[in-house]
């Protein structure tokens, strides 16, 4: 059974306070020595993929850009590589959507929004969100709607 004496205390004895809450905070991946993973892009003007789009194997829609990344890159980071591969992605007004898709537990396909950003760098939205700390797993496809 603790006691008031097995309360941990900061130099000089007061209590510390309590542990930080959320998720802990996101590592920075070493990218000179970590291997990265192949992400798999499907671009839309005007909204998402449909969870129907992605319900045959190898059927997959035909917008497709392949891109090596890490789970710590970030949303502007991945909008800045989408703006090289899709001209209305370059557009001064342009927003972009992202989406995570991936199988549920009965194999059925999910598309979850999980960010925006501005094509251009004026208002932040989700810029600085990694990967990771979105719920990112390794074989997730990532959905773009160009709005």
């Amino acid at each position: 059974m603790a006691g008031v004496s097995d309360v941990q205390k900061r130099p000089g004895g007061r209590p510390l306070g309590p542990p930080p809450r959320g998720p802990p905070l996101l590592q920075p991946v070493d990218r000179e020595k970590i291997c990265p993973l192949l992400l798999r892009v499907f671009t839309k003007m005007g909204s998402h993929h449909s969870k129907e789009d992605f319900a045959v194997r190898g059927k997959e829609p035909k917008d497709e850009v392949q891109i090596y990344t890490w789970k710590d890159a970030t949303l502007r980071e991945l909008t800045d590589l989408v703006k090289e591969v899709a001209p209305a992605a370059r557009r001064r007004d342009a927003r972009l959507s992202f989406a995570f898709v991936y199988p549920d537990k009965n194999g059925r396909f999910v598309v979850r929004e999980v960010g925006k950003t501005y094509s251009n760098r004026n208002g932040k939205l989700d810029d600085g969100k990694a990967l990771a700390e979105l719920g990112f797993q390794i074989g997730d496809y990532l959905d773009v709607a160009i709005l």
